[in-house]
């Protein structure tokens, strides 16, 4: 719940000050009140002309006195010439110093973060950015100087508004920043000393538009909330006023004195509410806890029982593997003995079957063998028997350059022949040689 405060309404104005007020006037106002329009007092007067002329007039003067030096003899002649160079002394020394004060006159320093509206015959010509300008214009003047660069701080506080169910709430204070965007708009289409009235109208208008949507309960929901919206609403009222609003917040929200009282009971009512709910949240806590002390316990009892079932069964598989191993060992030694009775009465049969083969082929071996003794003895045999055989014996009685056979030749055959038959076979060509 909110003290009660006083709040004051930020005052907006324009204000008369000579140059050298200016930058204070800007940065802090005067006397509570916001300042972003400056009219600076002219100390600019024609008074600068009035050595010009001066000058002109005794230049004049001279002029005149050397003609009169040009026409006269003697005493005169001196006089003259002194009095015209004294002129000519003076009225360029009014001259000099009427163009320092003319030159001084059109100086014009513009504060850095301000822009100074130009006039000339009391139109406004154009802006002045800051830093330093030179005003040779003897009718040009600086109207206003306007503040476009600092963010202005308003408040303005809204009494008496009411809410959804026309509770009137006692103030909402109401905070914005602004800054001038455009000088000239501002000063020449409502000023500062408007602008304050129409600014105010427009943050009241929106304030009570905002209030009249909320419920009274709800009333304390204001402070901080977002006001984007409000914002929009009033750069689009003060845009053309050249105005730009940069942030704006809801700072402080105060309600009747009975309604406060009413939110303080039911302020009180949440306290203990709240300590009733913290009371009974240890002892849900206590008997959650207690239960998880029991449930942690269960879950204790349960993982023994698992590590037991688990034992219990590692065991039986144990077991089995056990008898799965025997039953395997007795299968693979009774594999083990048909394969030895199998190999066994394998190379029986092979060494059999190598016995046969070797019988075969001892039988194919003596069957040729006798084919080849009987074939040698048939061959021995003929031989002998070609040994023995009658050898035929030619005999050529044919003579030469004669086809008669002698009968010498025929009786000399007759009884060669049976000796020749009688000779050992290894002499065969005796007979031939012979006959």
């Amino acid at each position: 719940m909110s003290t009660p405060r006083t709040h004051r309404r930020s005052v907006i104005s324009e204000a008369v000050a000579p140059w050298s007020r200016v930058a204070q006037l800007l940065r802090g106002g005067e006397a509570g009140t916001l300042i972003p329009v400056i009219i600076p007092r002219s100390t600019r007067r024609l008074w600068w002309m009035l050595p010009l002329w001066l000058g002109l007039f005794t230049l004049l003067a001279a002029v005149m006195l050397s003609l009169r030096e040009a026409g006269s003899d003697g005493l005169g002649d001196l006089a003259y010439g002194a009095l015209a160079t004294l002129s000519y002394t003076v009225g360029a020394l009014f001259l000099v110093v009427g163009v320092l004060w003319w030159w001084r006159s059109s100086i014009v320093e513009i504060e850095q973060g301000t822009n100074g509206v130009l006039t000339r015959y009391g139109a406004v010509t154009r802006t002045l950015e800051a830093g330093r300008h030179y005003l040779w214009h003897p009718w040009s003047r600086v109207d206003f100087v306007v503040d476009t660069a600092t963010e202005i701080p308003y408040s303005a506080p809204v009494m008496a508004c009411p809410t959804r169910e026309n509770v009137p709430l006692r103030s909402i204070e109401f905070f914005l920043k602004f800054r001038i965007t455009d000088a000239v708009l501002f000063v020449r289409t409502i000023g500062a000393g408007n602008f304050d009235l129409v600014l105010s109208s427009a943050v009241q208008d929106a304030i009570r538009q905002r209030a009249r949507i909320i419920s009274t309960e709800r009333a304390y929901d204001l402070r901080g909330s977002d006001v984007a919206d409000m914002q929009q609403l009033l750069n689009r009222q003060l845009d053309r006023y050249g105005v730009r609003i940069t942030g704006c917040n809801i700072p402080d929200v105060q309600l009747p004195a009975q309604y406060q009282q009413h939110l303080a009971t039911r302020e009180r009512v949440a306290k203990e509410r709240t300590a009733y709910e913290q009371e009974w949240g240890l002892t849900r806590k206590r008997r959650i806890d207690s239960l998880g002390m029991d449930i942690e316990r269960a879950k204790k009892v349960r993982d023994a029982r698992f590590v037991e079932v688990k034992a219990a069964l590692n065991k039986a598989r144990e077991q089995v593997a056990q008898l799965l191993e025997e039953q395997e060992t007795n299968a693979q030694r009774v594999r083990f003995e048909i394969e030895t009775r199998g190999r066994s009465g394998l190379i029986s049969a092979q060494n059999e079957a190598r016995a046969q083969r070797a019988l075969a082929q001892a039988y194919r071996d003596n069957r040729a063998v006798l084919q080849y003794e009987l074939a040698r003895r048939r061959l021995e045999v003929g031989a002998e028997l070609a040994m023995k055989a009658p050898q035929p014996v030619v005999v050529r009685t044919d003579g030469a350059g004669s086809g008669d056979t002698s009968a010498l030749s025929t009786l000399l055959a007759a009884q060669l022949i049976p000796r020749m038959a009688a000779l050992p076979q290894g002499r065969p060509d005796e007979g031939n040689g012979s006959g």
